[in-house]
């Protein structure tokens, strides 16, 4: 007698995966394609530039809105605390590159100060994020 019994008519405690692995493939790719809508950022109008395939670590952007504002990653700070931050994250050996996005209508000074303040930081390698060329 072949069937969900075994010889002495307990129940076999065989799982079957096949629909464990489907449900956790459907949640994967749901996963896979909301992820990047939940990304946030701060509205920032780049200038053009040449483009280049570098890969922008999300970790560690400063940006400058067109209100002269200054974000490290989503948070918004002054330059006296983004020069702080930059150091503590520079003497513990995180930063290795630091990106910069400006947005097109800030004053040259303003994207100046922020450089001066990565450069007291200790940072060696500052990337500045544009926008490609049409």
């Amino acid at each position: 007698m072949a069937g969900p019994l075994n010889r002495k008519g307990s129940a076999l405690s065989e799982i079957n995966v096949t629909p464990l692995v489907d449900v956790m493939l459907v949640l994967l790719i749901i996963f896979m394609v909301t992820a990047p809508l939940l990304k946030q950022g701060i509205s920032v109008e780049l200038p053009q530039g040449a483009p280049r395939d570098i890969d922008v670590d999300e970790s560690y952007v400063i940006s400058i809105t067109d209100k002269s504002e200054y974000y490290f990653n989503q948070d918004l700070v002054t330059l006296p605390e983004l020069e702080r931050r930059l150091r503590i994250f520079n003497e513990r050996g995180f930063l290795k590159i630091v990106f910069l996005r400006a947005d097109k209508t800030v004053p040259y000074g303003v994207v100046v100060a922020a450089m001066d303040v990565i450069k007291k930081a200790g940072v060696e390698q500052l990337g500045i994020v544009t926008e490609p060329y049409d």
